[in-house]
């Protein structure tokens, strides 16, 4: 669960409204919960020297101005990509998963690449966009894919295709550089891993944790099958597929990876439990991500929630007030928190 795994970090962003903070490696989901947890209360200190929170949210509720972060590549964005640039302000969570060698983290990218679409639900918090419902569960996704170069991949078969892919973008002058290539999972330019992309940024710290379990159970079990030919679906209807899920979230079909026809959400991340249940199992992970995932269903995501403060306050100053608050690990103030006339 972090941005560079094995140099934990907490620093600027694209926009100056934005932390990024960095996990240490992890090798077990405790571990991952507990560096979160840490890593959440130094972003949570370093905000309130300037007075200022933190809420773990993918987009920002109120309308904002994003203020861009000093630095020299960052004005290159800003140049370059215009508008994109300017108005992008959210915030996503990657993991990192250790790979043996590149040959075997295209094997796996080749792997899990239909069921990324199925993460996005899974962390779907992003419902407002400059102050008004987006009607999107992560509107993040949304926004995200306006950069050229985001976005599903088609299945490279070996890692020399897959370097020749990143060549032939780069030759294009449009991206920056190899960080600028923002495929929805991608091997890691600096570290040993595969880097999957495509999450909101958890609200829940223990939303996070699942994240992580599946994605490193994802991976492991795209490793074992690598003797077998990937699924062949084009990017084109996992675009479709990644459509559909930062619409709806939870609250209704996804694009089922193993058929391409609509079910139910639930259907769909039960499938994905059975897909990883034998790596889970065998990390000693199973159960932990099987009650997480249950949760998930039974409460919804962060979009959900947000939408429920809302709802019952009328106030996006009061979602973010509550999202502060569990952000902080204190759910059970969130409602005083909600209720709290804005200052």
């Amino acid at each position: 669960t972090a941005d560079a795994p094995g140099a934990a970090h907490l620093v600027p962003e694209l926009k100056a409204q934005q932390l990024e903070l960095g996990t240490p490696v992890c090798r077990t989901l405790d571990e991952v919960d507990r560096e979160l947890r840490f890593w959440r209360d130094r972003a949570a200190s370093a905000a309130a020297a300037t007075g200022a929170h933190v809420a773990a949210l993918a987009t920002s509720p109120l309308p904002v101005e994003p203020l861009p972060t000093e630095g020299d590549r960052y004005a290159r964005m800003l140049d370059t990509f215009g508008l994109t640039a300017r108005e992008m302000l959210t915030c996503g969570c990657h993991v990192h998963v250790s790979v043996a060698d590149d040959d075997e983290g295209i094997a796996v990218l080749d792997r899990i690449r239909i069921w990324l679409p199925v993460l996005t639900a899974l962390t779907a918090n992003s419902p407002f966009w400059h102050g008004t419902d987006s009607d999107y569960a992560s509107f993040r996704s949304q926004a995200w894919h306006r950069w050229p170069s985001a976005g599903p991949s088609e299945v490279f078969a070996d890692a020399a295709a897959y370097h020749r892919l990143i060549d032939r973008v780069l030759a294009t002058g449009t991206v920056l550089d190899t960080g600028m290539v923002y495929f929805d999972a991608r091997l890691s330019t600096n570290w040993p891993t595969v880097e999957v992309r495509t999450a909101d940024v958890a609200l829940r710290v223990e939303d996070a944790v699942t994240l992580a379990g599946v994605v490193r159970s994802l991976v492991e079990t795209a490793a074992r099958d690598a003797g077998t030919p990937p699924p062949d679906v084009p990017s084109v209807v996992l675009r479709v597929a990644a459509w559909r899920a930062g619409r709806s979230g939870l609250d209704g079909d996804l694009v089922h990876p193993l058929t391409g026809r609509p079910a139910p959400a639930a259907d769909v991340v039960g499938a994905l439990l059975d897909h990883v249940r034998p790596a889970l199992a065998d990390t000693g992970d199973e159960q932990r991500v099987t009650d997480g995932l249950g949760r998930l269903l039974r409460r919804g995501t962060g979009a959900d929630f947000q939408r429920r403060v809302h709802r019952d306050t009328g106030d996006l100053a009061a979602v973010v007030r509550a999202a502060v608050s569990v952000t902080a690990g204190h759910p059970d103030e969130t409602a005083q928190a909600a209720h709290r006339p804005t200052g």
